[in-house]
């Protein structure tokens, strides 16, 4: 879902040129800004790397639910896969900026008790330390989905009507998707002042 919406976003934003979508399967998305790559093996980036130079931006997007994993198996999906492609984007391009969607609640310290955001807490501050131009790590909390999109999850849709709502009581929880879109492309084009960002620093950044 949130893939999609800051795709949607791209292709909206007159200052983003191109587009390279990286998929392990089809996306259906066509629009004349976008090229894809449909690739299996995200921990092995060979076949595809020389492909993967000249760009500014990555805004990364791939990440799972810990539910039902161990922290073994959560952690080779969200850091060790998440590194290896930071690893090889530093190297390529290093002027490049990365966007790493984390969520509301990481743990920067990697010591609490919750298993997902000890393992996020860790991705982001390895993250961090890659030479990119910059790194920024987006904590979104709620996310209000984008009308007409397809991969919308239900609890998602099932919520949409409480959304203003939300977003008067919590403002500092609730986002739209489009406000992260925007905030993950503003902080390539801009920068942001912050390398971590709560919802309410990327309400903010979407705005500039």
């Amino acid at each position: 879902m949130v893939g999609e919406g800051v795709v949607h976003e791209c292709i909206q934003h007159p200052m983003v040129e191109s587009i390279l979508l990286i998929n392990r399967k089809p996306s259906g998305i066509q629009h004349a800004k976008i090229t894809e790559i449909v690739h299996q093996d995200f921990y092995d980036l060979t076949s595809i790397a020389p492909r993967l130079s000249g760009y500014d931006g990555c805004l990364f997007c791939l990440g799972v639910s810990s539910v039902g994993l161990s922290e073994a198996e959560y952690t080779r999906i969200s850091y060790d896969l998440t590194l290896h492609m930071g690893t090889v984007l530093s190297r390529m391009n290093p002027d490049m900026v990365f966007c790493y969607v984390s969520g509301s609640g990481t743990d920067s310290s990697e010591q609490g008790r919750s298993m997902w955001a000890r393992v996020k807490g860790r991705t982001e501050n390895a993250l961090m330390k890659l030479p990119f131009r910059a790194a920024y790590m987006f904590r979104p909390g709620y996310l209000h989905p984008t009308l007409g999109l397809k991969n919308t999850h239900r609890y998602y849709a099932a919520l949409s009507w409480m959304y203003p709502v939300l977003r008067r009581l919590l403002p500092r929880h609730v986002l739209s998707l489009k406000e992260l879109g925007l905030a993950m492309i503003h902080s390539v084009i801009y920068g942001s002042p912050k390398p971590v960002l709560e919802s309410k620093d990327i309400a903010e950044l979407a705005k500039r």
